[in-house]
C-alpha cells in the first residue's frame, strides 16, 4: 500500500491536538462509529487498557472536545467533536492514519520526545545552579 503524504495542517493539528497514540485510536474509534453509544469498559477492552489509564484518556478525550458523557448513563461515551472544524481534522486524520501510519505514530512520538527533552534540560539547568 502507498503512503499519502501528511498535509500541513494535520501535522499541525496532530502536534497541538494529539498528545498520545492511544489517544488518536480511540479518537478514531469512536469516530468509526459516531451514533453509538460507547460503554467505558467497551473501550477499555478495545484499546487493551487498564481501568486508570482508560479513565484518564475518556477524560483526556472529553478536554479535549471528542467526545460526551450520556446524559442518562455517565459511564457511557459519544463521539461528538465540539466544533465543525474539529470533526473535519478528525475526519482528515482518519483518512491519512491508515495510509501512513509511521509518519503519523512518529510525529506524535517526536512531540513526546521533545517534551521529554525539554524537561530533561530543565532539570540538569536547575542542577547546575
Amino acid at each position: 500500500m502507498d503512503t499519502v503524504p501528511i498535509p500541513d495542517k494535520l501535522k499541525r493539528f496532530i502536534l497541538l491536538a494529539i498528545p498520545s497514540v492511544p489517544y488518536l485510536e480511540a479518537a478514531l474509534l469512536l469516530r468509526g462509529d459516531p451514533q453509538k453509544l460507547w460503554d467505558r469498559n467497551e473501550i477499555l477492552q478495545r484499546l487493551y487498557l487498564n481501568d486508570t489509564a482508560a479513565q484518564s484518556l475518556l477524560a483526556d478525550l472529553k478536554a479535549g472536545g471528542i467526545l460526551v458523557n450520556d446524559t442518562q448513563e455517565p459511564a457511557c461515551y459519544r463521539y461528538q467533536p465540539r466544533t465543525p472544524e474539529l470533526k473535519e481534522m478528525l475526519d482528515l486524520l482518519s483518512a491519512v492514519y491508515p495510509k501512513n501510519l509511521v509518519d503519523v505514530t512518529n510525529l506524535i512520538h517526536s512531540k513526546v520526545n521533545r517534551q521529554a527533552q525539554m524537561f530533561a534540560d530543565a532539570f540538569l539547568l536547575r542542577k547546575g545552579k
